[in-house]
């Protein structure tokens, strides 16, 4: 199977492997770009599966590579907690805190038998299921004056994002930035974000995306 990707005005064509097969690139793609072209698959809907490395099955040493890019792109940065939503967001978050060396929290979607009375809750419309979600994190995790930074595996229409940024606010806490792997340009949430002031850094900003040709445009 080939995936075509376009970087700046110019394509390339690599092959399953990630060989450039013809043509030639604007710039080098990073690390992320060149594993959706490898392992990734575009379906009907403009959407991406990358279940196979990043929110199913997790290719941990991969992950941890990304997990170092995001310590370096938040370098200097006063990180207490890394905060995300469950489920898909959790193995970028953990691999990523181990460089930081802070605890990571993630909201539930739903407040189980065991979970504390005293909670901080939101909504977030889902893209993927097409359905909204009462997220909940506990009180004792969240605390006025931390220094959160906030991490999930997909951007889309940044809805996600803008409930766990509610949740912090609720608990006086403060938003030192957005960490995400992928980021669909198209669908406007990571712009919407970044024009409030928010410091959203994506690995992989995905502007088009073609499931009938295989064709992906990153930014």
């Amino acid at each position: 199977e080939i995936l075509r990707c376009l970087v700046g005005s110019e394509m390339c064509i690599r092959d399953s492997t990630g060989r450039k097969e013809q043509g030639t690139m604007a710039e080098e793609l990073n690390l992320l770009q060149k594993k959706i072209l490898s392992d990734g698959v575009i379906k009907p809907g403009n959407v991406l599966k990358v279940d196979s490395f990043l929110n199913h099955q997790i290719d941990v040493p991969f992950i941890s590579e990304l997990g170092k890019e995001f310590k370096k792109l938040f370098f200097g940065k006063k990180v207490d907690k890394i905060l995300t939503i469950e489920a898909s967001g959790i193995g970028i978050a953990c691999l990523t805190a181990i460089y930081f060396g802070v605890p990571v929290v993630f909201a539930k979607k739903s407040a189980g038998s065991n979970m504390d009375a005293d909670v901080y809750a939101t909504e977030v419309k889902s893209f993927t299921h097409n359905k909204v979600n009462h997220v909940v994190v506990s009180k004792k995790y969240l605390n006025e004056g931390e220094h959160i930074l906030i991490m999930d595996d997909f951007l889309a229409n940044g809805c996600a994002v803008e409930g766990l940024m509610d949740l912090v606010s609720q608990a006086g806490g403060i938003v030192e930035g957005v960490g995400i792997c992928i980021e669909k340009g198209f669908q406007g949430g990571g712009n919407a974000l970044r024009s409030k002031g928010v410091d959203v850094k994506s690995l992989a900003i995905i502007e088009k995306m073609d499931a009938a040709t295989g064709t992906i445009s990153f930014r």
